[in-house]
């Protein structure tokens, strides 16, 4: 497939990003220490420090860049917005609230590092209770707990993807029009059984609805997972990974580069699910975090 070419709408957001930008530059340069994270910018996702939520941890003025900064073993992506730097740290579904430890490695130290900690709230998700008429799905097999546990490790791998060919823009376009539902977080409950918290946002909309790409990066992973049915994962540089889930059909290969806009695939019901949805997950140094901190906030 070639490789969309960017809408007008794609154009008129990164114009707006451009203009917000350098507007917040002026203001985050002059703020105190520790306070730059709370200042709005079209550069940064919305913070949350909450489970499945986003820090913004202020690592101060200077130049060069700050050396790798990793939460919990995972690189973070490091944003310069006006004269001081930046950690954006995805915060782990299942993380305790309390208190949490990134670290910035100390320059001309091998192995060396200073931490930096930072207060995760508490927040309770509701619960959703779902019948699934595929009892496989709730139930799998010998031979369904052996494929589960394959897929699980490409999966990971393209989860776990770190790479600095792109330079990832974290105010990111929904990938499809549909009502989109407050799912993230949910303690789901198939046919009555307890399953892990819903890791991504459901967005609805019939069968055979363009997916679309929110923004340029380079394709990790494709297939049919047991759960997920045909999904794609997509690197959007430094940690910032997406996810397609149940689509209908598959429109790009591994390896292929995309731009903002390009068509991925469309909607379906394939794999674990009550009915024709997109399943959008949105990684970030390997933490699946609330999709809804990317979009833009609603219009008041």
């Amino acid at each position: 497939m070639t490789p969309g070419c960017p809408t007008n709408a794609t154009r008129g957001r990164r114009l707006r990003r451009i203009a917000l930008a350098l507007g917040a530059a002026a203001l985050i340069g002059s703020v105190p220490p520790g306070n730059a994270a709370t200042q709005g910018s079209a550069e940064l996702p919305r913070e949350s420090r909450v489970p499945g939520g986003i820090a913004i941890l202020d690592l101060g003025p200077g130049d060069p860049p700050p050396a790798a900064v990793t939460f919990e073993g995972h690189r973070v992506p490091v944003r310069r917005v006006g004269e001081r730097w930046v950690a954006i740290v995805g915060i782990p579904l299942d993380t305790a609230p309390g208190t949490a430890t990134a670290r910035l490695q100390v320059p001309g130290s091998e192995g060396g590092s200073r931490p930096i900690e930072f207060r995760v709230e508490s927040k309770r998700y509701e619960e959703q209770r779902l019948t699934v008429a595929n009892k496989r799905q709730v139930e799998p097999s010998k031979d369904d707990l052996v494929r589960i546990a394959a897929e699980r490790k490409r999966i990971d791998a393209a989860l776990d993807t770190y790479s600095e060919e792109f330079e990832p823009v974290f105010e990111l376009a929904a990938p499809v029009e549909g009502r989109r539902s407050s799912s993230f977080g949910l303690r789901r409950f198939f046919n009555g059984q307890p399953r892990s918290p819903h890791s991504g946002m459901d967005i609805a909309a019939p069968t055979g609805t363009p997916v679309l790409s929110p923004e340029a990066g380079r394709v990790l992973e494709t297939g049919d997972f047991f759960f997920n049915g045909n999904t794609v994962f997509v690197d959007h540089g430094q940690g910032l990974v997406t996810m397609y889930c149940h689509l209908s059909r598959i429109d790009v290969k591994p390896g292929e580069e995309v731009s903002a806009g390009a068509r991925l695939g469309l909607v379906g019901a394939t794999g674990r699910v009550t009915g024709p949805h997109l399943h959008w997950g949105v990684s970030l140094n390997r933490a699946l975090v609330d999709p809804a901190l990317f979009l833009p906030p609603p219009a008041p």
